[in-house]
């Protein structure tokens, strides 16, 4: 076994074999009972025992949690230094931590924490006086589980309308304040879900929203989203219908009011990719709302308006994306013309004083340049390094900016940036205890089984050597057109510093490259998806960073469902396995909440005999047969109505009862928390902390 040393203490290995057979998991897991429950899908009749967790308001369901938390518990509670990893997680979390700015009426409002505080705080402050505290939500709950997610302003910032999330849950209140007094001024608009607030005036705002299930909240499905407008002073049952319902069924509807507040633009869809697009036009009593795009092969949406232009950002004809503009009289593709055309590297548009800023993807990292409405390429962004921008937003009467720069080496930083001259300044820098001087990132690439080229960056301490015995904790994604970035991690950083090497894989099924690259890991060809995770996996065995000893890996939500696939056709690959809130039942996963959604991405069990034998082959849940797996903590939250913690439930059950080996097969269940949004900070630290305390026991190293 190897030694991890920091400083000038290390653990003996000797010492720790001798705890670790005192502490060594004995196999008993709770009992869970086996239905006889068997569905029939074209012919093949598939066994699901364990139908019965699905039943989130059920007694045994709750027991059942109960009963598995307690065995995870004291498992975990048995590792030597778990605690000593809470205090040092806890230790470099306590520093402070800002937003960018934005500015809203006569107020510049930002983000703080003074360092370990639950729930972040929004202040405000005019000029250079003194910030003063606008919005507190560690005080919307004693337990810190109840958060702010997300706040809009009137135009001339004298009133706002933010959410809060209850437990994580996505389903949301909206409560309705004058920001001069702090007063409510209306009543609160209940079971509002997947929404924007976007306001008209100073009248009332738009926002969307399913019926209220009939049966469980949590995980009943929600099929037709609604577009609603609400008037100020009137009760939420006369919110008025705009678009959506039995007339315009639609999985998912957005609507916001262009910063002129000429146009409400609507965006609808049946999936996460490829939308319609629709525009009333706000200044003409009663106009009807007029179709830009309709079905839903590609996506577009408005960047911006002005003058009664619309500019418009589209992959019609450019997987990569671009941006066109057109007179919202003639609003229909054929009369739209190129601003900025497309390239090969990913583009998403931002804007700010009137110039648009182009954030390029290029091997995963960012490039910004800034243009001119007419097209004109005006500046090129220097940013510290090959890491992450983000920001670069604002209204059309702003003359500077804000970014925020971020690497895996690079904690991240807000800058203020002059449109004029170009120049970018610190505003605020990290306050982290770190020194990147003493690690290094590095991007790699490797070849999958098909002869695809996949990029991966790999981050560790300096003077590391590739003799195959470092702890490695790979990550991955793979799904619904979603880059992984470089991005700073406190939690990584103890990893790191105790001689642990941070991958990340840009798998193909992401937005890394496009439409390309994510239609590549889509439906039937979800395995390339897995299969390039495993090809990271044994590349970096093959180049000595790691060995199977060694080697865990790591994914939420659709990661979780990359973790479960992947330990479950190659166990023999892995050391410690950790699927978060995944989407492990892909037979079923359709039937709650929204997760017929993602039918773009996963197809669904009833589309043909082929998609079901597909779906099957790889799904998770059916799986989970008599083999030796590695150690593996699968993690989920009670209040997880994104994906439903039936998944983690049946998902664990099986491995548990198929484990043949000695590795233990654990699953911890957050309560009062949903797919991660929220979180309070207490939450998040113990549940790290958990995490490496399982990754370095079962690797059988030590930790001081």
């Amino acid at each position: 076994m190897k030694r991890i040393v920091l400083g000038t203490t290390f653990l003996i290995t000797g010492m720790m074999a001798q705890a670790q057979e005192q502490y060594k998991f004995n196999g008993k897991y709770p009992e869970t009972k086996k239905t006889n429950q068997v569905d029939e899908y074209f012919g093949t009749k598939v066994s699901d025992p364990y139908r019965w967790l699905e039943d989130d308001r059920s007694e045994e369901t709750k027991n059942w949690v109960v009963e598995q938390n307690k065995v995870t518990s004291a498992y975990i509670s048995q590792i030597p230094f778990r605690d000593a990893i809470k205090n040092r997680l806890t230790e470099l979390w306590n520093y402070v931590k800002y937003t960018a700015p934005f500015k809203e009426g006569r107020y510049t409002y930002f983000y703080k924490n003074d360092g370990l505080q639950n729930q972040s705080v929004l202040y405000r402050q005019t000029g250079n006086e003194t910030p003063e505290v606008f919005l507190d939500p560690n005080k919307f709950s004693s337990d810190g589980t109840t958060s702010l997610q997300g706040i809009d302003f009137t135009k001339d910032g004298s009133l706002a309308a933010y959410q809060i999330s209850e437990g994580g849950s996505d389903w949301r209140k909206v409560i309705v304040i004058d920001t001069k007094t702090g007063k409510k001024v209306d009543d609160t608009l209940r079971d509002v879900k997947f929404s924007g607030l976007s306001w008209l005036h100073n009248e009332g705002f738009y926002y969307s929203s399913y019926d209220k299930p009939k049966g469980s909240q949590l995980s009943e499905k929600t099929q037709i989203h609604k577009l609603y407008y609400h008037k100020l002073g009137t009760p939420q049952s006369e919110d008025k219908l705009i678009f959506g319902g039995e007339q315009t069924p639609r999985r998912y509807i957005g609507g916001g009011v262009t910063e002129d507040e000429h146009f409400l633009v609507i965006s609808a869809a049946n999936a996460t990719y490829g939308n319609e697009l629709y525009i009333q036009d706000l200044t003409k009593k009663n106009a009807p709302i007029v179709p830009v795009v309709t079905g839903f092969d590609h996506e577009q949406d408005v960047a911006y308006s002005e003058n009664g232009k619309l500019y418009i950002t589209t992959n019609q004809g450019a997987p990569n994306r671009k941006l066109v503009v057109v007179d919202a009289t003639r609003p229909t593709k054929e009369h739209w013309k190129v601003v900025i055309s497309e390239t090969k590297f990913p583009l998403t548009i931002s804007t700010c004083g009137k110039k648009f800023f182009a954030h390029y993807l290029e091997d995963a990292v960012s490039k910004v340049y800034q243009y001119s409405l007419d097209g004109k390429k005006e500046k090129t962004i220097e940013l510290p390094g090959l890491g992450t921008a983000s920001g670069f937003g604002g209204k059309m009467t702003e003359t500077e900016t804000y970014y925020t720069y971020t690497s895996y080496v690079y904690p991240s930083t807000i800058f203020k940036y002059d449109l004029k001259t170009g120049v970018s300044e610190i505003y605020k820098a990290s306050g982290v205890k770190f020194d990147p001087s003493g690690y290094e990132s590095k991007q790699l690439f490797y070849h999958s089984k098909d002869g695809e080229k996949i990029p991966m960056i790999i981050t560790y301490k300096k003077g590391i050597k590739p003799d195959g015995t470092n702890p490695v904790m790979l990550y991955g994604y793979g799904g619904f057109n979603i880059s992984l970035t470089p991005s700073f991690s406190i939690s990584n950083l103890v990893f790191m510093e105790h001689g642990g090497i941070y991958a990340v894989a840009n798998l193909r099924g992401g937005g890394e490259y496009g439409d390309k690259w994510h239609n590549a890991g889509t439906r039937m060809k979800k395995q390339n998806v897995f299969n390039d995770f495993i090809a990271a996996a044994e590349f970096l065995i093959k180049e000595k960073y790691t060995s199977k000893d060694y080697l865990a890996i790591s994914g939420g939500s659709n990661g979780g469902l990359l973790v479960g696939a992947c330990m479950t056709q190659r166990p023999d690959l892995f050391q410690v396995c950790f699927p978060a809130v995944g989407v492990m039942d892909m037979l079923r996963y359709n039937k709650f909440t929204a997760g017929a959604g993602w039918a773009y991405d996963y197809g669904t069990a009833e589309d043909s005999k082929e998609m079901f034998n597909y779906l099957y082959k790889y799904s998770p849940v059916h799986n989970a047969k008599r083999k030796c797996y590695p150690a593996t903590l699968v993690t989920t939250g009670d209040h997880d109505d994104r994906v439903v913690p039936a998944h983690s439930f049946k998902f664990a059950a099986g491995l548990q009862a198929g484990q043949i080996c000695k590795n233990p097969v654990l699953i911890r269940i957050e309560t009062k928390a949903g797919h991660g949004a929220g979180k309070p900070t207490d939450m998040i630290i113990a549940e790290q902390a958990d995490k490496w305390a399982f990754l370095f026991w079962n690797m059988g190293l030590g930790y001081r």
